[in-house]
């Protein structure tokens, strides 16, 4: 399909609703505003930022290239982008020069969470779980640099990914998966790592979204998480904490504070908020250090009109690094002090967040 490369508006869609209109006006600034149906009987998509009212929105900062934040959470980054980045170079055509109406364009409909661009010029394929070495290894070498047969293929598997490391969109009998392959400076072994991590925060009272350890026969298995953005195939919308708050995640300036008080703000269920502070403290003892504002999300519930926390993704533990993406109590390296003092900013009693400290660190002690 013939990309228009000059896009200038775009319509925003929700489960076939018309959520509203992305356009640039004669001045050069991007505007959205709501679709009058979506007013009456739509959800602000963006609490914060875009609250539901007819007037026309400009984004204040440039963070995300001149979008608002919910709309930069359906770009791909990281092996998302590379793999975008290759195809389109193929075509003669430079990733980076698109201005972000044409990048909205080119998301699939099996991108996070649930809303939609059209035009749309994406494309979509599935996969087998025979293919899972097969595609590590064209994965492998995407991230070398080399030629591989079918990249059209891999842009349709995993084109609308983030993270670094590689990942297909899989889906079977029992729901739609992410499955991860290692990147370039992982071991065979990163896959039964996460696995083991995922476990031991399920164990330690996360809510963790199922996860699974799909067969390999060149590693001990490739980690698989099913998509908590879909409910029996139905895409629900999703925001992260960076886009709720129009914060890049490349700018490490949010402190878990923030996310305890947006729980408190946007979040129906008042366990949300003890939920967010368990994430708090496993991610710390557990060294955690990727916990950016791309790795918390919200979910809107239509029954229960509101958002909710998602499940945890993205565990790992990262001790190389330097500090924790996201602070506590403003210190990139927190100590034991300064995640209490975060539970009474929060308003956390705190018994509650001693007893919740105490069930994470004797298991992770143990």
């Amino acid at each position: 399909m013939k990309k228009d490369l000059a896009l200038k508006r775009l319509s925003v869609y929700y489960h076939d609703n018309l959520v509203g209109l992305l356009a640039y006006l004669p001045d050069g600034s991007l505007g959205f505003q709501y679709d009058e149906k979506w007013l009456e009987n739509g959800f602000s998509i963006s609490p914060f930022s875009l609250p539901l009212k007819p007037e026309v929105f400009f984004a204040k900062k440039m963070d995300f290239g001149g979008l608002f934040g919910v709309f930069d959470d359906s770009l791909p980054e990281g092996w998302g982008a590379l793999l975008l980045m290759r195809k389109l170079r193929e075509e003669g055509i430079n990733y980076a020069t698109l201005n972000p109406l044409v990048k909205l364009s080119l998301v699939p409909s099996a991108g996070k969470g649930a809303l939609c661009y059209r035009p749309n010029y994406s494309t979509e394929d599935n996969a087998s779980l025979a293919e899972l070495d097969a595609l590590s290894e064209e994965c492998s070498a995407v991230l070398k640099g080399e030629e591989i047969k079918d990249l059209d293929r891999l842009v349709g598997l995993g084109g609308s990914s983030g993270g670094a490391r590689p990942k297909i969109h899989f889906q079977d009998r029992t729901g739609e998966w992410i499955v991860k392959f290692p990147a370039s400076e992982d071991t065979p072994a990163a896959g039964k790592k996460e696995y083991e991590t995922n476990l031991l925060a399920q164990t330690a009272g996360l809510n963790v979204n199922e996860f699974r350890l799909f067969p390999s026969l060149k590693t001990p298995g490739y980690f698989g998480a099913k998509r908590f953005d879909r409910n029996e195939g139905l895409p629900l919308h999703m925001v992260s904490l960076s886009g709720l708050l129009e914060v890049s995640y490349r700018n490490p300036v949010l402190d878990y504070i923030h996310l305890l008080q947006v729980i408190k703000k946007i979040c129906k269920s008042p366990s949300d908020l003890l939920e967010g502070y368990r994430r708090m403290v496993f991610n710390v003892l557990i060294q955690n250090k990727d916990d950016h504002g791309k790795n918390f999300a919200f979910l809107y519930d239509e029954k229960e009109k509101g958002y909710v926390l998602s499940p945890a993704f993205d565990l790992t533990s990262t001790p190389y690094l330097y500090g924790h993406e996201m602070s506590a109590n403003g210190k990139d390296n927190p100590s034991n002090e300064d995640l209490f003092a975060v539970a009474r900013e929060a308003g956390i009693p705190e018994e509650k967040a001693l007893e919740i400290y105490e069930q994470v660190s004797s298991l992770i002690r143990h």
